[in-house]
């Protein structure tokens, strides 16, 4: 059974929250690796950026980018909630948050696969 609020936009907006935190903490050792196969050994770097440039790791980007913009502006309507009045508009703000989130991960993508 699921709980009355749990079936809020705020609860939403908080697991998608939490979801892109785990996500990104996941990604940023891998991200570290790479960086630093870029210093010790070029060859496998290379080989890791040959890789990259398939269409569907683009399309991961976009997904990163997409999490990323929606930890970054969940995150400032969290401050916004911890430091600011409450307002009944919270919704609207979790809403904008994630709609900014996917026009700036959007604007990421058309611009990586007009390069």
């Amino acid at each position: 059974m699921i709980k009355p609020h749990r079936n809020q936009p705020l609860w939403y907006a908080f697991i998608l929250h939490r979801f892109s935190g785990i996500a990104l903490a996941v990604f940023l050792p891998l991200h570290f690796y790479v960086l630093g196969l870029s210093i010790n050994n070029s060859k496998d770097f290379d080989k890791v950026m040959h890789w990259a440039e398939q269409p569907w790791v683009k399309l991961a980007e976009f997904g990163l980018v997409f999490l990323l913009a929606v930890h970054l502006f969940g995150g400032l309507r969290l401050l916004a909630l911890e430091f600011l009045p409450w307002r009944s508009s919270q919704k609207t703000y979790a809403a904008i948050a994630v709609a900014l989130a996917f026009l700036l991960a959007t604007g990421f993508l058309l611009r990586v696969f007009q390069a």
